[in-house]
């Protein structure tokens, strides 16, 4: 690796490559095509940032206009965490970049693409709007990244996903890189990769030893109880539901009981997604619920819960999801929650996963197993309210700041509530504490 970049990485906290890095960036940093299959939180996103920042940076020669690299992505909030994993890298090389997603005025994007830069990192159907409209070439990328693989095609993209790959040059590096490899990935491998290496670091279905998994079974009147005990302990929580509406109702009832949680899914505009993300980035809220579009990409230090509170459909969406925690060494707890009508659908998920969780029946949210699933002191510090939205447009590297980028892990346009306190028997047994803040 060059100096300069394992300089910035250092400076990050990271001194040692992970399994999927080790295993690909000799072959990436050589030019190899390269397919790579690592678990969510493997340490991807830089196994395909490190090549290519470093490929563009030893052969300037080439710099015009256009993008000399592409990463694509299915997600805006994929996009944006790899926008802050490539920023430090960009602005030490003196590269430039530009995110490129729906849900926000093209304006911005189209300034840079026309100011010229050398990085663009953009979801699908953004970019193939841009090409439409003559504001974006591709006529002359080196690199050639996708990511995610496996959940371009989950989310149909593929067809958006062969036209781009069509419009680059043959010739060129290209990369994939994902968490599970299917028949959807091999086809775009046959068509758009040249002899690639092929990597796979671990087993999909192999444990992450620092996860524990438990299956709580439970009444339905109970659901709500329980949620609110598990996700006033300390420490960041995830909460999966199945449906948008599901999503935004059980934010609404954790905010109503005294926990402080931000909704996330597709019917939320790009300024409320960025908005409630740099919330619970930030800790003014300790809880984000959200649908699978966030099991996807979305990184945040120190989670320490996942809750499944709908049971996904597949056993690919409980991996990705349960990924939130326990990423890179650190442990972290999941729990599915179960209803009687359930029994038959979550054994035959988490035995499709590979997974063997402890099932344990609770009648109530006074058990003991959860403060061991949560543990530390119940707090309600109240609900969470978002402050003035903040837009998310982005300017390649180097250029002006305009306050319109913001960091995942700067201050969130946001503000907490002032505490409110709550009768702890209106939710559970009494077990609950309230105290002013955390």
């Amino acid at each position: 690796m060059p100096a300069a970049l394992t300089t910035v990485l250092a400076g990050l906290g990271i001194d040692t490559p992970t399994p999927i890095q080790a295993a690909t960036l000799p072959d990436s940093l050589a030019g190899r095509d390269v397919l790579g299959r690592g678990r969510t939180g493997s340490g991807k996103t830089y196994a395909f940032l490190l090549p290519l920042v470093a490929r563009l940076t030893a052969n300037r020669s080439t710099r015009g206009k256009g993008p000399r690299a592409l990463v694509l992505a299915p997600t805006r909030e994929l996009v944006g965490q790899i926008e802050a994993s490539l920023a430090p890298l960009a602005r030490t090389s003196g590269l430039t970049y530009v995110t490129v997603f729906g849900g926000v005025s093209q304006n911005p994007q189209v300034t840079a693409l026309r100011r010229g830069v050398d990085i663009v990192l953009a979801c699908p159907g953004r970019l193939e709007d841009l090409i439409r409209q003559g504001h974006c070439s591709l006529r002359g990328v080196e690199i050639t990244v996708l990511d995610e693989a496996d959940h371009m095609a989950d989310l149909g993209f593929l067809p958006a996903v062969r036209r781009i790959l069509s419009q680059t040059p043959r010739d060129g590096q290209r990369m994939m890189f994902s968490a599970t490899l299917d028949r959807a990935v091999d086809s775009l491998v046959k068509q758009f990769l040249t002899k690639p290496v092929v990597h796979e670091a671990d087993s999909v279905q192999a444990p992450v030893s620092t996860m524990s998994h438990h299956v709580l079974h439970i009444d339905r009147q109970n659901r709500l109880p329980i949620l609110l005990d598990l996700t006033s302990a300390p420490g960041r929580t995830v909460v999966f539901t199945r449906t948008k509406h599901g999503a935004k109702a059980l934010a609404r009832q954790l905010n109503g009981g005294g926990v402080p949680a931000v909704e996330l899914h597709g019917n939320l505009s790009q300024n409320a997604r960025t908005r409630n993300l740099d919330a619970f980035h930030a800790g003014k809220a300790s809880v984000l619920v959200a649908t699978d579009i966030a099991a996807r990409g979305i990184h945040v230090d120190d989670v320490t819960l996942v809750v499944h509170a709908d049971p996904p459909a597949e056993h690919k969406a409980y991996l990705h999801r349960s990924g939130r925690t326990a990423r890179a060494g650190n442990a972290g707890t999941v729990v599915t929650l179960m209803t009687g009508e359930q029994v038959r659908d979550v054994r035959d998920l988490v035995r499709a996963a590979g997974i063997k969780p402890t099932t344990t029946r609770i009648d109530s949210s006074s058990h003991a197993l959860l403060a061991e699933l949560a543990p530390g002191e119940r707090s309600l510090t109240g609900p969470f309210t978002s402050a003035a939205p903040t837009a998310t447009a982005t300017k390649p590297a180097g250029q002006p700041k305009s306050g319109r980028r913001r960091s995942p892990r700067g201050p969130a346009p946001a503000s907490t509530a002032a505490p409110r306190r709550h009768s702890a028997s209106s939710f559970s047994s009494g077990r609950r504490r309230t105290r002013p803040s955390r």
